[in-house]
């Protein structure tokens, strides 16, 4: 599963479907809208556009590198699209595999590449009023 999504974010279901009878691990990394941004100002929110088919792809590119460097595994992604709230998931790695080190790495792998490549934008909404495109300093795109 590597989706852009609209609606709240089932992390129960994204674990569930990375999970076979060859894995002896699921690790799951999830991503929360906080309360404050970077430079500590207060957020009441983000909001998060994307380009669809090409961040869905760009998923599936990165989990073929994250197998590659990892071995044997299954990974699903989902990032939400749209207003998000303080608190709301805004993306879910779940990541399936033998054995927990695999997992783990190639979950760390994949969120992490996910932040430089994915055509993914950020906006923050500040409770002083006002709101700010944020840049990722990692962004390769």
């Amino acid at each position: 599963m590597f989706a852009i999504v609209r609606d709240p974010i089932d992390v129960a279901s994204i674990a569930r479907s990375v999970r076979t009878n060859a894995c002896g691990a699921v690790i799951t990394f999830v991503g929360v809208v906080r309360e404050m941004s970077d430079d500590d100002r207060p957020v009441t929110g983000l909001s998060y556009e994307a380009h669809e088919a090409m961040a869905a792809a760009e998923f599936e590119r990165i989990a073929g590198e994250a197998r590659g460097r990892f071995g044997s595994c299954e990974i699903a992604v989902a990032h939400r699209i749209g207003d998000l709230q303080v608190g709301e998931v805004s993306v879910a790695v779940a990541v399936g595999a033998p054995h927990r080190g695999a997992a783990f790495d190639a979950c760390e792998f994949t969120i992490d590449q996910l932040k430089r490549r994915a055509p993914i934008w950020k906006k923050e909404h500040y409770a002083q009023g006002g709101s700010e495109w944020r840049s990722n300093p990692d962004a390769q795109i």
